[in-house]
């Protein structure tokens, strides 16, 4: 995918449909008094992770507009879970937001029984941030530099393989179960908690894995891991030289995550029409830091966003149930 020092084209599209559907708006669109105090931004995992890392580096971008502090607020547990029920039951005013991802809003619904909420009705869609492509690792031991001899060394040991995952029913996890049901190999899913999976992938005690870039660019540049592939349509803009699982002989094959701001139902139409203003117009002074970490900007509509969630969620829903998986 060729870079450029602009935004993706479909970005600046999404963000002039905003700005008309804003200008139509009138003075619904600029309520004078908000923000007045600190907002608060839910993540629903631990710090340090892909979602805290773009959910700070845009409400810094958006405390500076502002001038009232957007003030991340780490609430991990129950795969996301925790955190969205927190951001769903609060108060639909504009000062509690959740940054959240494709695990509780499209994955969740369908991998857990029962939940407390329903995340695609008790939760609006402010904005997309960005794409994060998921990147197929090897550990260095593994005779493989290309996704065929992957796919051939696996073959050549049914079952053998153990490839590690951040919790079952995760991108992580899903994006290995349909690349071997694609490739047709059987491989051994070993699923961990968070940041062990990476640890035991680079001391070789798993042979593969899938994880977002952000996460594991760092062990990439130091080599202590090989990238194979990006899960994503088109390659990542962060690491344009390593091929698609799609260009790669599986075409159709897409299993990224993505981020976005999301509202309380019941905020006003105003305040998230001038948050997805706020954002987008944020974007493009973020995008050389987010493409080095591993991301790629979008921005857009909340219509789009919410098509897209929507999408996302009919996707995983029958992969979700094709897999099996469950979770309590």
């Amino acid at each position: 995918m060729k870079c450029t020092s602009v935004m993706p084209r479909r970005a600046f599209v999404a963000g002039a449909a905003t700005l008309m559907i804003i200008g139509r708006s009138g003075a619904r669109a600029q309520p004078a008094d908000y923000p007045s105090r600190a907002v608060r931004v839910i993540v629903a995992f631990t710090a340090g992770g892909t979602t805290d890392i773009l959910a700070r580096a845009v409400g810094q971008k958006l405390t500076e507009r502002f001038k009232q502090p957007f003030v991340i607020d780490n609430k991990p547990g129950a795969g996301g879970n925790l955190g969205t029920e927190l951001a769903a039951r609060a108060a639909p005013d504009g000062y509690t937001l959740i940054v959240n991802s494709v695990g509780p809003m499209a994955v969740n619904p369908t991998l857990y029984k029962k939940l407390n909420i329903n995340p695609l009705i008790d939760l609006v869609p402010v904005v997309q941030i960005a794409e994060v492509p998921n990147v197929l690792l090897v550990h260095p031991s593994v005779p493989a530099r290309t996704l065929a001899d992957l796919v051939a060394h696996a073959r050549s040991k049914p079952g053998e393989l153990n490839y590690s995952s951040t919790g079952i029913g995760t991108s992580s996890h899903l994006s290995g179960y349909m690349l071997g049901r694609r490739a047709e190999f059987e491989a051994t899913h070993v699923p961990y908690r968070g940041a062990d999976a990476l640890n035991d992938l680079i001391a070789g005690r798993v042979q593969f894995m899938f994880a977002t870039i952000p996460s594991v660019i760092q062990h990439i540049q130091s080599g202590k891991l090989r990238p194979i592939a990006v899960s994503s349509a088109r390659r990542s803009r962060s690491m344009p030289e390593i091929p698609s699982v799609a260009e790669s002989g599986y075409p159709g094959f897409e299993a990224g995550s993505w981020f976005g701001f999301f509202a309380p139902k019941g905020t006003p139409e105003a305040v998230i029409l001038m948050l997805n203003k706020a954002v987008n117009e944020a974007l493009p002074s973020l995008e050389s830091q987010m493409v080095r970490e591993g991301a790629d900007p979008v921005g857009g509509t909340p219509e789009q966003f919410g098509q897209f969630v929507q999408a996302e969620f009919e996707k995983w829903r029958a992969i979700v149930r094709e897999s099996g998986a469950t979770a309590e």
